[in-house]
């Protein structure tokens, strides 16, 4: 089975409703609950997703987090994972962090929406509609 990191921003568009993009992301979400891939994000991208829905879907966050946290593996970032992030050549250390949680956990994608941060990722970098294509396209 696929292992597919899930990142901040598609979370967010999911669980926020962001759109033009929630559909795919919500769409993604709900395939990876049919078991059509193992969904996993870090434990700083859970952290990150918390402190924006307490921003900005405070009545809902716990709810949200609750039937995501169902859906998806949460890993945990390391000493490891910070140090490769410190020494990289990456831009935005959160995208860092992200691209390094997801090489030690053998992730085959990242499904983010700004994937011009990860240039010379040795991950397959994609949004969720082509993540979603691509799945199609394998039935």
């Amino acid at each position: 089975m696929k292992k597919v990191f899930l990142g901040s921003d598609i979370i967010l568009d999911a669980l926020l409703a962001r759109a033009p993009f929630h559909k795919a992301a919500i769409s993604l979400i709900d395939m990876a609950h049919k078991s059509y891939f193992e969904a996993v994000t870090s434990s700083e991208v859970f952290v990150n997703v918390h402190y924006f829905l307490n921003k900005l879907a405070p009545a809902t966050k716990m709810e949200s987090l609750r039937r995501f946290r169902s859906v998806v593996l949460i890993v945990g970032v390391d000493d490891k994972v910070i140090d490769m992030a410190l020494e990289s050549t990456f831009k935005d250390f959160e995208d860092a962090v992200q691209y390094y949680t997801a090489e030690k956990e053998g992730c085959n994608y990242i499904i983010t929406r700004n994937a011009k941060d990860y240039k010379n990722s040795k991950i397959s970098i994609l949004n969720a509609d082509q993540f979603i294509q691509l799945l199609s396209n394998a039935k």
